[in-house]
């Protein structure tokens, strides 16, 4: 007897239905309006097209899903062995689905309402210590235009906490050095001002000077970082060139495996330890929530844990 096909099988066997193909073109275009992220967009499409093509299969129109097929739903990606933190985000993007037909009046109440999201572990982000930082940076010389481009790249995404997505997307513009500060589009587009320290004031100012031109082609770009073949860089690109740096800084063991978002989760840090207000870091960080803002608590209560444990005698 055949194995039955698991959702995600199942899922991708055909087009959604006609009502279903009408409920996600109203959920894109309330994405859109919202000025939610392309990045949001495609995700929360496709987890509400496998969600469609599974309510097809078992005859089910969007105005016709219980909470208990919902349940069912969840039960069946927990059992095809999906993690506890994709289904949650799968079932915010049905959550999202069915918000926007209650808005639109395609239904009285939405299903998603009384559904429950699995418990996921609270994992707590990764954090360098301020003089680890210190000692990866150093480690960046400053003897090619690479190197020069790194260099301010990465004082940066530490001294103002930006998120890869928005140290690719800068412009030279962006920079204000009379200010100290950076002007940077976050997410949904949303513009905020950061400031900046000296170190990398200093070091965007060497690589504008000496290390950009370089890279430059002969088509010219606004882009703040370049690649070697002169276009804008990627994400990809400065995830990889921290790589090099942290195989390279072999002083700094603690900086092995370090990514991009290690270092914006070492300044949030390393404000809340100097006594910065969380509604101060929320702005800077870009988080639209408080809570999401809040992890960095836990992450100072867990390092004042740790020191208590190898320093109090009667620990």
């Amino acid at each position: 007897m055949p194995t039955p096909p698991s959702i995600e099988q199942a899922a991708t066997e055909a087009q959604p239905s006609e009502p279903w193909r009408r409920a996600l073109a109203l959920l894109e275009a309330d994405l859109r309006r919202r000025g939610a992220a392309e990045k949001t967009r495609h995700a929360y499409a496709a987890d509400g097209e496998r969600f469609a093509r599974w309510a097809d299969r078992h005859k089910l129109a969007p105005e016709a899903v219980a909470p208990r097929e919902l349940r069912r739903y969840a039960a069946g990606l927990t059992a095809d062995g999906q993690a506890p933190s994709t289904v949650a985000r799968k079932l915010a993007s049905l959550r999202a689905l069915f918000r926007t037909l209650v808005e639109h009046g395609v239904l009285e109440q939405s299903p998603a309402d009384l559904l429950s999201a699995p418990r996921r572990a609270q994992r707590l982000p990764r954090v360098l210590r301020a003089a680890e930082v210190a000692a990866l940076l150093d480690r960046i010389p400053a003897d090619s235009a690479l190197s020069l481009r790194d260099r301010a790249l990465f004082e940066l995404a530490y001294a103002s906490g930006l998120r890869t997505e928005e140290l690719v997307n800068l412009d030279v513009a962006s920079v204000e050095f009379d200010s100290e500060r950076v002007r940077v589009e976050g997410k949904g587009g949303k513009t905020r001002i950061v400031p900046t320290g000296e170190p990398a004031l200093r070091a965007l100012e060497r690589y504008l000077s000496r290390g950009r031109p370089a890279l430059l082609s002969g088509e010219r770009t606004p882009a703040l970082f370049l690649s070697k073949s002169g276009r804008r860089l990627s994400t990809s690109d400065v995830r990889r060139r921290l790589r090099v740096w942290t195989r390279r800084a072999a002083g700094v063991s603690a900086a092995a495996g370090a990514s991009p978002h290690t270092l914006r989760h070492s300044f949030a840090t390393h404000l809340l330890e100097h006594g910065a207000d969380l509604r101060a870091i929320q702005e800077l960080l870009g988080h639209a929530s408080i809570s999401t803002t809040q992890v960095y608590t836990r992450v100072e209560s867990a390092r004042l844990r740790s020191a208590y444990a190898r320093s109090h005698p009667r620990a």
